[in-house]
């Protein structure tokens, strides 16, 4: 049997005070909405589509081409948001799941079982429903005495009775396509808020008789829905809690998860040893076998196997196997360290690429550069690249040697096994097995520091 999704994702969210649409507010370094789809995707459904209204154009930036889109132009409802997809779902058999983009909790694996539900038990509309310690402001599930559902109740509807329940709706449902739409056209605003409700085709067709049922999610906490800055806060604890439990179960040590940052997309290998304060951002890929102290922040970055990173910065680069950085390194876009590379204190590197067992080991500038293997950068060793218009690049071959505060005026060229004297200023190219000197002659005048001393 055929599976699709519609996400409803066109509200504005005005009780976030801000000016980014709600569903765009990331949990984990991604967008509340793109963590609904992806538990979605998670049932492989022929058609998702996302209804969007406020911010439309951001919404389907932030999905891109894994949804298709329909809009609800004015908001009238969840009714009115779900029958906007009809055009696109109309007479199609099969079951449809309806969810909203600001559950950023809810897992593939938890909307996997309440269809299994659905289908085995011959349902033709399904709540997914959760017990909550603390019910107040959710839908109420009205049961019968025999357990059945009935309908749902909403809280500004609902009897003081009613109110006590605390079994509720989640807000997601599976219906079958067909009678959606169907029940969908007999929904009316008859009610406080006065709109259209989607919960009212729970009751229209439990009024003609299909088998409407109840799936009771597992963990209530899936189920919250995003509607400020503290329920923000809220998802954002749980999803890193998961996301952390996940790389340990993994084979990943994190010396303490509660302070420790890891966005969703990061990939980590086993053995890699990370200690608190540390943020792995983006779409960042690390190896096994590594040790990231705290204070280091990766982002969008590819570490491989056996490297050691401490209290620093790397930014959209590529650091291979064996190297080590840090401490208080800063590796910027566009760099790659090969092999053993080691990259020492308070030193940066920026669109460089570094070969093998190369060593810059403190206080250094290393942009815009290619340099070969087994080259030694002493402190304070300048790569000057920016002339105040334009960015320029040098290559360095391998072998090289330069001395401690040089200074390469790129572009030039220094040849394999060359020298650079330290202090020297480079403004030309200097060919492989030279020694280059370039710094002004040193004069010494006799007497002329006599008096008070320079110092107290």
């Amino acid at each position: 049997m055929e599976r699709y999704a519609i996400i409803l994702a066109a509200g504005k969210g005005t009780r976030m005070k801000s000016n980014l649409y709600k569903v765009l507010h990331q949990v984990a370094g991604k967008p509340m909405v793109a963590h609904v789809l992806d538990a979605v995707s998670g049932l492989n459904p022929v058609k998702t589509i996302t209804v969007v209204g406020h911010g439309a154009d951001a919404v389907k930036a932030a999905l891109g081409e894994r949804s298709e889109f329909v809009l609800q132009a004015e908001q009238l409802g969840t009714g009115h948001a779900v029958a906007q997809a009809e055009v696109l779902l109309k007479d199609l058999s099969g079951h449809t799941l309806v969810t909203y983009g600001d559950t950023p909790l809810l897992t593939a694996e938890t909307l996997d079982a309440a269809f299994k539900f659905h289908i085995e038990n011959e349902m033709k509309a399904t709540v997914l429903t959760a017990i909550a310690p603390d019910p107040f402001g959710y839908g109420r599930i009205i049961r019968d005495d025999l357990g059945h559902v009935q309908r749902i109740v909403e809280q500004k509807d609902a009897s003081l009775a009613q109110a006590e329940i605390t079994e509720i709706n989640t807000g997601t449902y599976i219906f079958d396509n067909r009678l959606l739409f169907e029940a969908l056209a007999q929904v009316d605003t008859n009610n406080a808020q006065g709109e259209f409700y989607v919960t009212d085709a729970i009751g229209i067709l439990k009024a003609a008789n299909q088998h409407v049922g109840a799936y009771v999610m597992s963990d209530f906490n899936e189920s919250l829905g995003v509607n400020d800055r503290i329920q923000l806060s809220f998802a954002e604890k749980i999803m890193r809690q998961r996301i952390n439990r996940r790389h340990m179960r993994q084979g990943v040590s994190l010396i303490d998860p509660e302070n420790t940052y890891i966005e969703s997309d990061v990939v980590i290998g086993t053995d890699t040893i990370i200690e608190a304060n540390v943020r792995l951002k983006g779409k960042t890929i690390i190896g096994s076998g590594n040790f990231i102290s705290s204070g280091t922040e990766i982002i969008d970055s590819t570490i491989g196997d056996n490297v050691s990173i401490r209290q620093s910065v790397i930014e959209e680069s590529i650091i291979h196997q064996g190297s080590d950085v840090g401490p208080f390194a800063h590796i910027r876009p566009m760099s790659e360290l090969l092999e053993n590379v080691h990259v020492g204190n308070f030193s940066e590197i920026k669109k460089a690429t570094l070969g093998r067992g190369t060593k810059v080991g403190h206080l250094s500038y290393i942009g815009d550069v290619s340099v070969g293997e087994d080259v030694n950068f002493g402190a304070g060793v300048i790569i000057v690249n920016y002339d105040g218009k334009s960015k320029f690049h040098s290559e360095i071959a391998d072998y090289a040697f330069i001395g401690s505060n040089s200074n390469i005026i790129s572009p030039v060229k220094v040849g394999e096994n060359a020298l650079i004297a330290a202090g020297s200023t480079i403004t030309q190219d200097v060919e492989a097995a030279d020694l280059a000197i370039a710094r002004a002659k040193q004069v010494n005048k006799t007497a002329r520091a006599k008096g008070k001393p320079h110092y107290r």
